[in-house]
Formats: C-alpha cells, structure tokens, sequence
C-alpha cells in the first residue's frame, strides 16, 4: 500500500488517502467491511490501530478498489499534499554519519580525521520543522546564510517497544517515506551541537507517501538521490549505511520506549553542499528535489527572506 495525507482546497483537516491507478482514494469514502469499525479518517488513526488493522484495510482495498466506482478519487496535481504525520507528537529522530562517504566528505570539510563510529549517532529534529512534500522550506537571512541539504530514507514506527532486538526491528515498522534533513550549518557550528541548526520551522520535509514494507521489500537496496535545480548532488545506495535499518531501531529503542508513529531519519550520503568543493548552499527560489527509490520525489522551494 502507498498511504498519504492530503486535503482539498476547502478543507483545513488533512485526511488520510491511498494511490490506486495514478489516483488518490479518499479512504474514508469506501465503505467498512461489515462487522469492522470504521475505516480510519487520517495517517495517525491507521498506524495506532496495529497490525491486524492495517493487513484488514490492505485486503479491502486490494479488493474495493478496481471496482469501487462510488470511492472518492482525485488527481494528485489538485490536492493539498501534507507530510504523512503533519505534527508528530515528539520530535524526529535522526541518525548522524551513518554512510562512509559523508563522514569522510565532513572530516576534509572540517579539517579533521576520518572517525567511523561503533554505534548509531542520534539527534532529533522539533516537530515544527515538520513540513509537506511540496511546500516551501523558508529561512531567514538573519538565522542562517547556510542552508544545506540531507536526503534520506525515513522510517515510520508501526509497533511500540522497547529493547527491541534486531531480529524483530522490522516487524515495528509501519513504513518508508522520504526526508530531507535540511540544516543550517552556521547554526549548528554556533551552537557546537546539532539541534538548533537542524530544527528550523520547515527544515523537515517528509513524504510524499508511506510505503508500506510489503510493496517497498528491503530498505537496504534501495537507491537516495537529491537534486538542487535539476543538478544531481547526491546519489547513493541505501546498501552502503554503516547501520541500516534493523540496527538502528535496535539501538535507539535501548532503554528508549519507541512508539507508534515516531519518524527516524536514517542519515545521509555524501554530496551535501558543506562538503563540496567549493561548498554550496541553497539560495532563494532553489527548487530541491528529493527521492528515494520505490517511494516517490519530493519538490520543494528555498524561500529565504
């Protein structure tokens, strides 16, 4: 299934769609299977009623659909697109030098040694950097001159737990979306941590769907591509992460309870402006684009004032 957030020009409540046939379905349109409750109304709503709830709607719908002519379907060119989660309840986990080739690319940046760490580097970005797959990214001149960019992959938490072992990680995943974790790089060196620089309003475009782990198959095979005005940055395979997926929700859930619909960001690969030479940053008007294999782009505009 390919799950997204969207409303519609007269609407201020994002509600919960699936991509069928190149169109979106309003979930909520179809009819409930007999004897269930009613079929969930947003993102959150699905992902809170646990597995046996999602494998229910994913077999309606594999059945409704072709042959539903009553759903409710729009063309994706005219409907709001909103990150998948529009306000996560806690702040977005992301995992630091998790590609070789970034950490190395930092390290020449920064005139430092190449260091690669034994286990997952972690921070996180506030929920208000939380942004659509096709909205502005806005900065102000006055908070930061370097806005750089980070593609990619995002995991959604399906199942809660805490010290889960690596060998049941997958199972607490909902699903896969797109990130980029753009960063102010001058914030983040003033204020000699992460945090600042990476939660700017707008800093964390996420979507455009969730791809749920049966469609989207092995999280460490797939292809990271960012573009800034049609110009390839960065191009890497999920393959080369020091820690992929399974090893990251282990680590983070250590001692940590994970819950349903927490966001992880799993780190970047090298091409970020910081680490070019000579460096780059994006400038007002800059369009980025963001993908990631078997999920979909993303397109957004740097607005800076």
């Amino acid at each position: 299934m390919r799950y997204l957030t969207f409303s519609l020009d007269t609407e201020k409540i994002p509600r919960l769609g699936v991509m069928h046939a190149d169109k979106v379905v309003d979930v909520q349109s179809l009819s409930s299977p007999t004897g269930s409750g009613p079929l969930p109304g947003t993102m959150d709503d699905l992902i809170r009623q646990g597995p046996a709830a999602w494998a229910q709607l994913a077999t309606m719908l594999r059945a409704e659909l072709p042959r539903n002519d009553a759903a409710a379907r729009h063309d994706p060119k005219k409907i709001r697109w909103h990150a998948p989660i529009p306000r996560p309840a806690k702040n977005v986990f992301c995992v630091g030098r998790n590609y070789v080739s970034h950490i190395e690319e930092q390290a020449k940046a920064r005139g430092q040694e190449v260091k690669i760490p034994d286990i997952p580097v972690f921070f996180s970005k506030a929920p208000t950097t939380v942004t659509g797959p096709f909205d502005d990214v806005v900065a102000e001149r006055a908070v930061t001159q370097m806005v750089d960019w980070e593609a990619e992959l995002g995991v959604i938490i399906g199942v809660g737990g805490r010290n889960i072992g690596r060998d049941q990680a997958l199972s607490h995943v909902f699903g896969y979306t797109v990130v980029n974790d753009v960063t102010a790089r001058d914030a983040q060196k003033n204020h000699f941590q992460f945090f600042k620089g990476k939660s700017l309003d707008t800093f964390c475009p996420i979507g455009p769907v969730v791809v749920t782990p049966d469609e989207f198959g092995d999280p460490q095979r797939k292809q990271v591509t960012l573009r800034v005005n049609g110009a390839v940055k960065q191009d890497a395979s999920t393959a080369a992460m020091i820690f992929p997926v399974h090893v990251i929700v282990e680590w983070l859930s250590l001692g940590l309870t994970l819950e349903a619909g927490d966001i992880i960001a799993t780190g970047t690969p090298d091409g970020v402006g910081f680490g070019r030479v000579p460096q780059e940053f994006l400038q007002d008007g800059d369009i980025l684009e963001t993908e990631v294999e078997g999920i979909g782009t993303m397109r957004n505009r740097i607005v800076i004032s």
